[in-house]
């Protein structure tokens, strides 16, 4: 007798094509997870050492143009000149942190014998301010704080055997032609009038009596650094280093809350210690990386401070005013 052994088919059953179906979604899930997790910190930690990074130059900036400085204006100083400043344009809130003259080089602008030219020194002023918009649409910038840069600045005065100079509308005297296709390029800024040295008083309140020209600003704020902090509930308060007195050092906080009661007034996030005697301002800057991330919920907490980086820098103007 002869016994036939059937061969029995060797395929998966359901169970263990389920079985093997929930195995592999799991472990799809779990690497899904952690490949978003990685994407996320990785987007976080780039928000953070994007505003590092900005705010760092702008900082650095700031140093350059402080080095320039002849005079720099503690807090009662700015309160006394505010209204001769540019008033903050429609749906805009900004208040003026950090003003001060500086002696401004402007480089190969005077003719001399032959075809060179010689450089020239001029006074300008110089605002930054700490801005925000009343409207979400008023502007393409983000939707919390940032600083912005203002300046006007005298003009060059020609020298008296340069027969292409020109007159520039209500200022006295006669001005370097420009080279370019704007003529007037080294007029006066309107509204700019100089400070008058000669005028009574200390220098402290011939700069702080200053008015301007009579002629209405033209010149823009242009926007130094954006995603600055905009935390007005509980913010970091805004410290000065010590006085010093055995080296006559003694700091004026400027702070946005000292001049005004809007939205910028109560922010922390841009301020200045000055020291005008020494021509000295120590400036502190805060982002805000959060609001690179989100829209809401990007308030400063203690809990969340890694997302906002502060820098500082300490800069001593190289200029100085004498009476």
């Amino acid at each position: 007798m002869i016994i036939t052994k059937k061969l029995k088919n060797q395929g998966f059953t359901l169970i263990e094509l389920m079985v093997g179906l929930v195995t592999s979604s799991i472990i799809i899930t779990t690497l899904l997870g952690f490949m978003i997790n990685i994407m996320e910190t990785e987007k976080k930690e780039q928000a953070k050492i994007t505003s590092e990074q900005e705010i760092q130059a702008a900082l650095e900036y700031i140093s350059r143009d402080l080095q320039q400085a002849i005079y720099i204006y503690d807090a009662p100083g700015i309160e006394a000149i505010k209204n001769q400043l540019p008033p903050s344009p429609s749906s805009i809130d900004r208040v003026p942190v950090l003003v001060f003259w500086q002696r401004e080089l402007i480089e190969d602008v005077l003719p001399i014998v032959g075809s060179s030219r010689d450089d020239a020194f001029v006074y300008s002023l110089v605002v930054y301010f700490l801005i925000k918009d009343t409207r979400s649409s008023a502007s393409n910038w983000s939707k919390i704080a940032r600083i912005g840069r203002w300046q006007i600045r005298d003009g060059v005065l020609a020298n008296k055997d340069d027969n292409t100079s020109i007159l520039c509308g209500g200022f006295p005297g006669k001005y370097v032609k420009g080279y370019s296709s704007n003529v007037n390029e080294f007029c006066p800024s309107s509204g700019f009038k100089p400070f008058d040295l000669n005028s009574q008083g200390t220098i402290e309140e011939i700069m702080n009596n200053w008015q301007k020209g009579s002629g209405a600003y033209t010149a823009n704020t242009l926007v130094l650094v954006d995603y600055i902090d905009q935390t007005t509930n509980n913010p970091p308060p805004a410290i000065c280093p010590p006085n010093v007195v055995n080296y006559n050092v003694t700091w004026s906080k400027v702070t946005p809350e000292s001049f005004n009661d809007t939205e910028t007034g109560k922010m922390t996030s841009f301020y200045a210690c000055v020291d005008s005697q020494n021509t000295t301002a120590q400036v502190f800057i805060r982002g805000n990386a959060l609001a690179r991330l989100r829209n809401q919920n990007i308030d400063y907490s203690h809990r969340q401070e890694t997302y906002f980086p502060q820098v500082s820098v300490k800069t001593q103007g190289r200029g100085l005013l004498y009476k």
